[in-house]
């Protein structure tokens, strides 16, 4: 089979396309048919050794896969050949991908391949960190940054699935008009200057949580700008260097700076509680209640282009990359942004 892969972690340029053995599944495995994959900031980082854990080495791209299975192990007995499935996995920029059986999830038939492919951390993260850990409710204002990007825009559909009126941060108008589609009843630019100021003449009053995968120059403001009692969500800090914020803050309005760490929650502590999620998300998929956009989709040839645009920030909803299509799945617009 055909996969992207690098010996050393030093540039994107050292990601090329091999011809490698095709993997067997052992007993408690599928080998699943990758139909796309979601390619995100972290996995930009981890291919270019710059993320906390270092992959080890000859290294291929991509943990999140959508696809169909073509072999089962002897012991799973839950899934055939054919099914339509997500799945978590080492090395998604591959023809073929193998997952642990725990990991795979059916698709709802009105779930795209690509969308279902960024589908699973940015959304698991989102209801979890919006439900568990700041405990919104209907009715809170919810103030979201990054809002145009993977898990940003799948806080805003959450946020307001959840009754929170949404209130979106983004870099341009096309991002901002983009989660105003998905559910932002309020839009705002993120331009330091002057922008505490906007954020109250937009929303009248205090914001009650703040969902923050960017951690930038607003992080302070924002907080400041919390109701008594908030609750500010640190996500992820793709703004730049890590800020801080005064002790004397959270005390003065009682509020709370709360951390979302989706590979902890999922992958350590509260595994069957993640999955539970997991499982509530596609299902409202498949009730029609919520609708995934996709982001830019790259080919497979265009893998290193797909790393770069990952890492720039500068794309909306989750990148992915395409391997195959499957001429019997469901292909429409669905989703897209």
């Amino acid at each position: 089979m055909k996969a992207i892969q690098a010996t050393s972690l030093s540039s994107l340029d050292g990601y090329a396309e091999v011809d490698i053995a095709a993997p067997e599944p052992s007993a408690s495995e599928v080998r699943i048919t990758v139909a796309a994959c979601g390619v995100g900031y972290v996995d930009a980082l981890v291919a270019l050794g710059r993320y906390q854990v270092k992959p080890p080495l000859p290294h291929i791209p991509g943990g999140e896969i959508s696809g169909w299975i073509d072999a089962v192990g002897r012991g799973v007995g839950d899934f055939a050949v054919g099914d339509r499935v997500i799945a978590q996995v080492r090395g998604g920029f591959a023809e073929q991908a193998i997952a642990d059986v725990r990991s795979v999830k059916r698709l709802p038939a009105r779930m795209a391949f690509e969308q279902a492919a960024g589908f699973r951390i940015n959304y698991v993260t989102a209801l979890h960190g919006l439900r568990d850990r700041a405990h919104l409710a209907a009715g809170e204002r919810l103030l979201v940054f990054g809002a145009a990007g993977g898990v940003g825009l799948a806080a805003v559909q959450i946020g307001h699935l959840l009754g929170a009126t949404v209130i979106a941060v983004a870099s341009t108008a096309e991002k901002r008009a983009l989660a105003a589609r998905h559910g932002a009843a309020i839009t705002i630019d993120r331009d330091a200057e002057g922008w505490r100021d906007r954020l109250k003449a937009a929303v009248g009053g205090g914001i009650d949580v703040v969902f923050d995968p960017v951690c930038g120059p607003l992080f302070q403001p924002a907080f400041r700008s919390l109701k008594w009692g908030g609750r500010h969500l640190v996500v992820g800090f793709v703004g730049g260097p890590i800020p801080a914020l005064p002790a004397n803050l959270p005390l003065m309005k009682g509020a709370s700076l709360v951390g979302v760490d989706y590979r902890q929650f999922a992958q350590v502590f509260e595994e069957d509680r993640a999955d539970a999620e997991l499982d509530e998300l596609l299902g409202w998929v498949g009730e029609g209640r919520l609708d995934p956009p996709t982001g830019r989709i790259f080919s497979f040839a265009d893998h290193r282009d797909a790393l770069a645009y990952a890492l720039s920030g500068e794309g909306v909803a989750k990148t992915v990359l395409a391997v195959h299509r499957d001429p019997a799945s469901r292909q429409t617009e669905t989703g897209r942004v």
